[in-house]
This record gives structure tokens, sequence and C-alpha cells, in this order.
């Protein structure tokens, strides 16, 4: 579950650069995928060790190696080791606790995000480290689980598309990051209909549940703003980005990923101003209910004065009283009061108080 406030797995003093994998553990074994390409062939298949890759790493061709399963830092450090990569940017591939960015390190170009997703059936939502290196004719992505969020970039590339197989790595970078970012649009609108659902709840019943289901929503929406909002920073540095590895052709194709995000912000921001306003409606809701309730209350006392006055009187035991002695004088009282009653009742509901 995505937690706003979590305690951090770092210890003060710690060199930097150490490679230690700071998170849950969301997968068993690790898993590495590798899509080799270009215009004419393509080669995808699963292996166990990381060094049946590095001959690819020589070829002309692109390659994607997807490794599923941060906690096996021994692959991370070989890879690492392999490509010459930054000890620094190592330890945030494996720590989740590591905030979205961007960084250029001339022979690569490193990016850490964010993916979401909402489990309707646990009604809760997920958060998962990803992260993508990308070099000449090469593209590394790490993730914490076994999702299908990268599986619409695979099938585009199986099925040949022109643009993806015979583009460089960095719009490979690009299919990657839109996809993540795309995804975002389906976790908001799976929380967006919770909150329709919530909001017909709170208007016709209201009840002290539904206040702790909109708190944990608004706890999920602050966890995504937390994480989507530097995005709005980072992103369009991709697109002005002074690097050989990143072509004015698929500069074009960052820019399109930024106004994904300016959506995706303006959706979050009415989201919670939605949520905000939810805290009011459940307020005023509850109480209209009160304000019903008392008013009945008050409606009714006010029908038993009399009738408690009359009775009030009557139970004073004087000797001489009208009526006291009389057989009938006890239907008499009665039928006043019945209707003193039906009077006042007839009264309020023509003043459409009732």
């Amino acid at each position: 579950m995505a937690r706003l406030f979590k305690k951090s797995g770092i210890k003060p003093g710690r060199a930097p650069g150490t490679i230690i994998h700071i998170g849950e553990k969301k997968t068993e074994v690790s898993k590495i995928q590798i899509v080799d390409f270009d215009k004419e062939q393509l080669s995808e298949k699963e292996i166990k060790n990381i060094e049946e890759c590095f001959p690819l790493f020589e070829k002309p061709t692109i390659t994607w190696v997807n490794i599923i399963g941060l906690h096996d830092v021994k692959v991370i450090e070989k890879i690492g080791m392999r490509l010459g990569i930054h000890p620094l940017v190592l330890e945030d591939i494996v720590n989740t606790d590591q905030h979205p960015k961007v960084e250029d390190y001339d022979e690569l170009i490193f990016v850490v995000l964010k993916m979401f997703e909402f489990d309707e059936s646990k009604n809760e939502l997920k958060m998962e480290h990803i992260s993508i290196l990308c070099g000449s004719n090469l593209v590394l992505s790490f993730m914490e689980s076994d999702s299908d969020v990268f599986e619409p970039v695979r099938v585009r590339i199986r099925e040949g598309r022109k643009t993806m197989r015979q583009s460089k790595s960095d719009y490979l970078m690009y299919a990657l990051l839109d996809a993540v970012v795309d995804n975002y649009f389906i976790a908001l609108e799976k929380i967006g209909e919770k909150i329709e659902e919530l909001e017909k709840k709170i208007v016709q019943a209201p009840r002290p549940l539904n206040l702790g289901t909109l708190h944990k929503l608004q706890d999920d929406m602050l966890v995504i703003q937390k994480s989507v909002f530097p995005l709005r920073k980072f992103i369009p540095t991709l697109e002005h980005l002074k690097s050989p590895l990143v072509s004015t052709s698929s500069a074009i194709f960052f820019r399109d990923v930024n106004d994904h995000l300016i959506q995706i912000v303006d959706t979050i921001e009415a989201t919670n101003n939605k949520l905000l306003a939810m805290n009011s409606l459940y307020l005023s809701v509850i109480n209209q209910k009160t304000n019903e309730v008392m008013k009945i209350l008050a409606l009714i006392a006010t029908i038993f004065i009399p009738v408690t006055f009359l009775a009030g009187v009557y139970g004073m035991n004087f000797q001489f009283m009208p009526e006291l002695a009389s057989p009938i004088g006890y239907p008499i009282v009665l039928a006043v009061m019945t209707g003193i009653g039906i009077s006042m009742i007839a009264y309020f509901k023509k003043r459409k108080l009732l």
C-alpha cells in the first residue's frame, strides 16, 4: 500500500554510493527480460544470468534490458560495473524512497519515477519505484514487481511499428516514460470513480465509515501528488537536454509526455479540491440530518406542551375542579387533548413545517 509517511531504511553516516535495497521485497526471484531489435530483426527472451546480455551491448541494435526485482543488488552491481555506472545512480535504483528526478551523466541519462495502480479488489493504491537508464543503443529499466505497464511497448516492437523499430534508444526511453505517465490516467480514473461512489453515499446516508474512506483517498492523492509534481520540472529538461543521446526528432515526443503531465497535474488538483469539498459536504449533510431530527423533536414537544399542561392541571388533585366529579369528565379532557394535538398538527402541515 502506498504511504505518505513511512520509516526510512537509510542509516545515518552511511557512505554515499552504498548499494543497499531499501523498500519492500515485491518478488521472490529477480527476472531479467531482454528485447534486442532493429528495423529488420527482433530477439526477445528471458535470461537467468545478467552476464548473458553483455555481448548485446557491443551490437549496433537497440537493446532493452528490463530487470524485475530490486532486492537482488548483485545483479545491479554487475551491470553497473560492466557499463561503468556511477555508484550514486546504482544507490538510487535500489532505494525505493528516492524522489523522482532526471539526471544527465553524459553517456547515460538517468530517470527515476513512480508508477501507480489502484487495486479495486483491496480498495488501495499501490506504488512502484521505476528507474530508467538510457545510453547509446541501450535502455535499462528497473522495476520492483512484474507489472504489465511496459507490455504495450513490447507489443509495438513485436508488431514492427516503423517509428519504434527505426528510432534510437531515446525514443524507446520516451515510450517507457509515456507508458508510465499514461498509467497515471488509469489510476486517477479509478480513484475518481471511488470518489463519485463515496459522494453518493455521503449525500444519501453519511456514516463515520465514509469519513475514514474519504481521509484514505486524500492520503492516496497526496502520495500521487508528491510523486507526480516533481516530474513537471524534470521531464521538460529531456526536451531541451543538450546531449547526443537525445535527438531532435525525439525531443517533440518528450514534449508530448510533458503535455500529459500537465493534464495529470490539473486532474490531481481538481480531485484534491473535490475531496476538500466532500469534507464540507459530509459535515453539511450531518448537520442537515441533525437539524431535521431536532426539528421533528421540537415539533413533537410543541404539540405535547398544551396536552402536558392539561394533564398537569388535572393532576393537582384539588377538591373542587371543573368536571372532576362528572362521569364524562375524563372523556371530555381526553377529547380536548386530542383536539388540541390534531389542530396543532394541521397547523404545522399548513405552514409546511411537517
